[in-house]
């Protein structure tokens, strides 16, 4: 879907301006989106694996929930509705703790350029993941991970080309923080 989304500048401040998702990932133009990470009290992560129809990193694995923030809506909103869409859970904003925000650019092809803040939240899972409902066209699958398998598949120990390519600091801090909280 081609939603309209607010341009922001490269420190991460508005612009007043907006566009269709389209038109910011053709002129690299930044743009707001939200990332959630779902961990359990026994040390796992939820992982998505991104649908074969994606346009970027398709049926690679990824965060357990993310998405665009759509111009006019509020960070908190985004969470929530993408969360629901996604995974067919529902929460409340309040059940989400921010560990950051991280700018990303990423250049796929000449009329592609993602340039993105990504508003990243952790949230404790109290659903047996078989009680999720997918997204089809978004989500091609979803699995609990060990936090500890999850690591040094990132770090090389086993198979890191199976995940999308964020930035090293941003899964520390993702890793670090997911700890900090079991």
């Amino acid at each position: 879907m081609d939603e309209r989304v607010a341009i922001w500048d490269e420190n991460g401040q508005p612009t007043g301006r907006e566009a269709l998702k389209s038109e910011a990932h053709k002129n690299g133009w930044f743009h707001p989106t939200v990332h959630i990470w779902f961990y359990t009290q026994d040390g796992r992560i939820l992982l998505q694996q991104r649908s074969a129809k994606k346009l970027t990193y398709p049926l690679l694995w990824d965060v357990s929930v993310a998405g665009h923030i759509s111009a006019g809506e509020s960070i908190e909103e985004a969470a929530v509705r993408e969360t629901a869409e996604e995974i067919g859970l529902d929460i409340n904003f309040s059940e989400l703790e921010s560990i950051g925000v991280f700018k990303s650019v990423r250049k796929h092809h000449e009329e592609l350029i993602d340039c993105e803040f990504h508003h990243t939240f952790l949230c404790l899972l109290r659903k047996p993941p078989g009680e999720l409902k997918k997204q089809d066209e978004e989500v091609a699958a979803l699995k609990l991970v060990p936090l500890i398998t999850f690591a040094e598949e990132l770090w090389g120990l086993a198979n890191p080309g199976k995940y999308v390519p964020h930035e090293p600091a941003y899964y520390k801090t993702v890793i670090r923080q997911v700890q900090k909280r079991l």
